[in-house]
């Protein structure tokens, strides 16, 4: 044992060693960009910039501008980066230059293996090829009957939590009833995830049918952003150590001789990673087979999608895959790394996304209630009985939304917008340089001795942070409401009002002239299925269900506040003294909907 814990401690002392490196090599490349004063001789601004430092990241940008020297740990200088034309430069016309940080790449590599966050380069590149295709319009019009079924499940979850205080009245609003919606709704994503990118049946909404697999899905998210501590030290230990010491490392760190609470998580996330490891190669077996067999592979002997089976997206990446050419063809390493990374990307960043704008909604009433009769006028058109619509009913007889119809509902487009803007469910992103180079900015900013300047000058291997929050929160662009949720800004084109763009200028991204998605070839690849998603749950939830913010005081006379987190993703809790501040929850007052 005493041996195990000499080479946890050689390998803790190696990585501080690389890390007083490093900042030694820092100090003759300092950035020439003003910035705020160091806050902590070692955390320097980052614990109150990005510990729950959403309105600290706004500030920041706003005093300073779209370029500003930070203090990272241990006396490294970081720029954190928000200016639209020098995001452009960053992420679409020099991105070879600056690429993702070496402990992202390590850690996603470790967790999910060869997957499009894990790779760069010509293998990057050969990815994005393959998976393009597999996320067109038309995918997702072949998917969305499988995300009704889901919505209509998640719909039904929630009502029967109101059943038993449903009033046999005629009254517009039935008794409210206060429920955490937030696990619901992760059990809502996992489940469309599961069925509309892997084909497997999931059934996460229901909980009595839990299985090893869906629980590690689950808690994947909590558990990587518990032990990223760990993240700094993981490319020294993997560049300095062979292929047998790093799994013996691991091995130390996971066993029971270190008791501490940050060890204890580490031990849960491998535990998570073998599961879900095991359960991919399992789902990749069945689907190589169906593909041989030309048959549906176990998993999906359930058909919940109204003729949708073997329409998933892993399904038409096989079938892609197997005829494409052998330079080309993406090996089972690679597969197994897109279903894994495709899990996580789109379950954590739509159950957040969706909770906001739930939240909103609430928040909103008046705006929850234009959209619900916008929603509901769109599915009495499909009650006409002299108008030929191709569109199917869910179980109760209420009409689905057509694919074209419900992308193109102008007040839920803009209500999805808004919130994706306003709320990234990524708030921040990193990236390194892998030579000197330079970038301009749209925008003037101060130098270190005041002088302003319109480029920033930055030295090999400098760490950069890229403000999504900060970009979609810029006031230069967006205007002096920018920080305001205002869905009606989306509405304003017919007005010749284009939204995020003034004077000529605007952001690149792929989606709505906003940094959400980023932009270039390490864009969000899956945007047009999250944002499928958000809408068709909203405009299944909202014609049946009136959500509100909480106002029932418990026992101690406290009615809970609702403080949205920001730690890797945003994530809604409760404020004390009604709650611990830490745990998520997302408590909604929620009554049934009349005619």
């Amino acid at each position: 044992m005493a041996f195990a814990q000499l080479i946890g401690y050689g390998v803790l002392t190696l990585a501080v060693w690389k890390l007083v490196q490093r900042r030694a090599s820092k100090k003759a490349n300092a950035l020439d960009v003003a910035g705020p004063e160091k806050e902590h001789w070692w955390k320097g601004n980052m614990e109150s910039m990005f510990v729950d430092g959403f309105q600290r990241c706004l500030d920041i940008a706003a005093e300073y501008g779209g370029a500003v020297k930070i203090h990272a740990l241990f006396g490294e200088e970081w720029l954190y980066v928000s200016d639209p034309r020098a995001l452009h430069h960053i992420l679409v016309k020099e991105q070879h230059i600056f690429e993702e940080n070496d402990g992202f790449l390590f850690c996603n590599k470790l967790i999910f293996g060869d997957g499009l966050i894990s790779t760069l380069g010509e293998q990057h590149r050969k990815q994005r090829k393959m998976l393009n295709p597999v996320f067109s319009t038309s995918n997702m019009r072949e998917l969305l009957p499988i995300i009704q079924t889901i919505s209509h499940q998640l719909k039904s979850a929630l009502v029967s939590n109101l059943s038993a205080h449903s009033e046999h009245d005629h009254a517009r609003y039935r008794e409210s009833v206060e429920v955490d919606v937030l696990p619901w709704l992760s059990r809502s994503s996992l489940d469309c995830i599961c069925e509309g990118v892997l084909g497997y049946h999931s059934a996460a909404l229901d909980t009595g049918n839990e299985d090893e697999y869906t629980d590690a899905l689950r808690m994947l998210g909590p558990s990587i952003t518990k032990t990223m501590i760990f993240r700094p030290f993981v490319p020294i230990v993997t560049r300095n150590c062979s292929l047998y010491w790093r799994k013996k490392v691991v091995d130390w760190l996971t066993i029971s001789w270190l008791p501490t609470q940050t060890m204890r998580n580490f031990r849960k996330l491998r535990h998570i990673v073998e599961t879900m490891d095991s359960a991919s190669r399992t789902i990749l077996q069945e689907k190589r087979a169906a593909l041989q067999l030309s048959s549906p592979p176990l998993s999906q002997t359930h058909d919940t999608s109204g003729g949708t089976r073997e329409k998933d997206m892993m399904s038409i990446m096989f079938r892609a895959n197997a005829s494409s050419s052998e330079i080309d063809r993406l090996s089972d390493t690679e597969l197994l790394g897109q279903m894994n990374v495709m899990i996580f990307a789109g379950l954590e960043t739509t159950t957040a996304a969706l909770a906001r704008a739930l939240y909103m909604l609430a928040k909103h009433p008046h705006i929850q209630e234009q959209l619900r009769i916008e929603i509901c006028g769109a599915m009495a058109a499909y009650e006409v009985p002299d108008v030929d619509h191709s569109h199917a009913k869910d179980e109760s007889g209420s009409a689905r939304l057509s694919f074209d119809v419900l992308m193109n509902l102008p007040l839920l487009n803009a209500v999805v917008r808004e919130t994706l803007r306003l709320y990234p469910s990524l708030p921040v992103l990193t990236r390194r340089t892998t030579e000197a180079a330079s970038f301009p900015l749209q925008f003037p900013v101060r130098s270190a001795s005041g002088e302003k300047i319109d480029a920033v000058h930055v030295a090999k291997n400098q760490r950069l942070v890229i403000s999504i929050i900060a970009a979609n929160h810029n006031q230069a662009v967006w205007g002096e409401d920018a920080s305001e949720w205002k869905p009606d800004r989306w509405l304003k084109s017919s007005e010749g009002v284009t939204p995020g763009e003034k004077d000529g200028v605007k952001y690149s991204g792929v989606y709505s002239s906003m940094m959400t998605f980023l932009v270039g070839n390490r864009s969000c690849i899956g945007f047009k299925f999250a944002e499928m998603e958000i809408k068709d749950v909203l405009a299944t939830l909202l014609p049946a269900i009136h959500f509100a913010l909480p106002s029932e005081r418990d026992d101690n006379g406290n009615v809970k506040e609702i403080h949205w987190k920001m730690s890797g993703f945003h994530t809604p809790v409760v404020k004390a003294p009604a709650g611990d501040g830490e745990t998520p929850h997302l408590p909604l007052s929620m009554r049934l909907v009349r005619e």
